[in-house]
């Protein structure tokens, strides 16, 4: 039986440096060794699981570190789909693993924090930790210690239905008396389809400079909407509205980013005219003004298309059911006091609104494609 050359101490020094971030195949082959090798003399040297060798660690037992042991085929949506989850593939021999750089696990769940809950997440579990991963520990651990997070129960169904019927609690004291938050209630609601909601809370009370400061030190801190209503003494959907109204956005994470190292109310986003539901008082002036201007423009470029037509100033024609080449109005369609506009139609095939002077059961848009429909009938027939 033939004997492997000995190992030096350069090739073992190799071997432990590599393993576990780089694959079996590529160190054998750069040492010039078979994967067998390899791995009995990994053994010999006590270097342990590749998975936990090098910078990073495998899908479940991040999952596991954090507490989680069910629903993850739900975060394969939530934040590997719809978050761009730093996720990656590794290939040992015939097998495949999923893992993660713990590099870029916590510049992901910084951005991210909001989302996920460090009250189970042991700590230094996962190597040296930020430091934002204290106080979002803290903050968590308080929170599951404030509320209930457990499914319902019957009993707990039908206090709420009780409690709800009075038409006596806001969202606030209902959260009070059954340790849950307010998103857990507005949604067990709608799921028993309860059609009593609780009463609405005073909202004409006015946010102070204090409160506003107070809020944006909150969010960069890392609490949630129902400590942070809990501190300030304002409901979560207060807070949620505020947020938004500001932000337009309610994810604590964006708006963290948003916010930077100012105060709330700093670097807010520009709105658009649909929503003007949002906009401050000066933002409304300016978004009128500004309204008034391009419909004088649209107006003055129509009126200057409309005078090199055919018809000049009788740009209604069509819409006018009293009009004719034999009209004997001369100045125009908007002086005229005959007008008559057309009546509306709606298709039977598509359902839209169209107008013509003439009664039809089909839009132009649908008889073009009948008449299409017809004529290739008629090819295949003819053949």
């Amino acid at each position: 039986m033939r004997q492997g050359k000995n190992w030096t101490k350069e090739e073992e020094d190799y071997l432990a440096e590599k393993w576990g971030t780089v694959s079996v195949g590529a160190i054998a082959k750069a040492l010039g060794r078979s994967e067998n090798a390899i791995i009995v003399r990994k053994y010999r040297l006590g270097l342990g699981s590749f998975l936990e060798s090098g910078e990073y660690v495998s899908w479940n037992q991040l999952l596991q570190a954090l507490g989680i042991t069910g629903g993850t085929g739900y975060k394969q949506i939530s934040w590997v789909r719809n978050r761009d989850f730093p996720i990656h593939t590794k290939r040992i021999h015939n097998n495949s693993f999923k893992i993660v750089y713990l590099e870029e696990w916590w510049k992901w769940a910084e951005k991210n924090r909001d989302l996920l809950d460090f009250s189970r997440f042991e700590e230094n579990v996962l190597g040296v930790e930020p430091e934002w991963v204290k106080d979002k520990r803290k903050h968590d651990v308080e929170k599951a210690r404030k509320y209930i997070t457990t499914p319902w129960t019957k009993s707990e169904d039908e206090k709420l239905r009780r409690l709800v019927a009075k038409q006596q609690y806001s969202y606030d004291d209902l959260s009070k008396m059954l340790r849950r938050t307010n998103g857990a209630i507005c949604r067990r609601l709608s799921d028993l389809e309860i059609k009593d909601r609780p009463i609405k809370a005073d909202n004409h009370i006015r946010w102070t400079d204090d409160e506003f400061i107070k809020l944006g030190e909150l969010i960069k801190a890392g609490y949630g909407y129902d400590l942070i209503a809990e501190i300030i003494g304002k409901s979560s959907k207060a807070i949620r509205g505020r947020v938004y109204q500001m932000y337009l956005t309610e994810n604590l994470d964006k708006v963290r980013l948003i916010i930077g190292v100012g105060q709330f109310g700093d670097n807010r986003p520009d709105r658009k005219i649909k929503q003007w539901n949002v906009m401050n008082t000066e933002e409304r002036i300016q978004t009128r003004e500004e309204m008034i201007r391009l419909a004088a423009i649209l107006q003055w470029k129509f009126k200057q298309q409309i005078s090199e037509t055919e018809w000049g100033e009788f740009f209604q024609k069509d819409m006018c059911e009293n009009f004719c080449k034999d009209c004997l109005l001369t100045e125009g369609c908007d002086s005229c006091t005959n007008f008559k506009k057309i009546v509306s139609q709606n298709c039977k095939m598509c359902g839209k609104t169209f107008w013509e002077k003439k009664s039809n059961l089909y839009c132009p848009v649908c008889r073009d494609m009948r008449r299409k429909q017809w004529l290739r009938k008629r090819f295949v027939l003819n053949k």
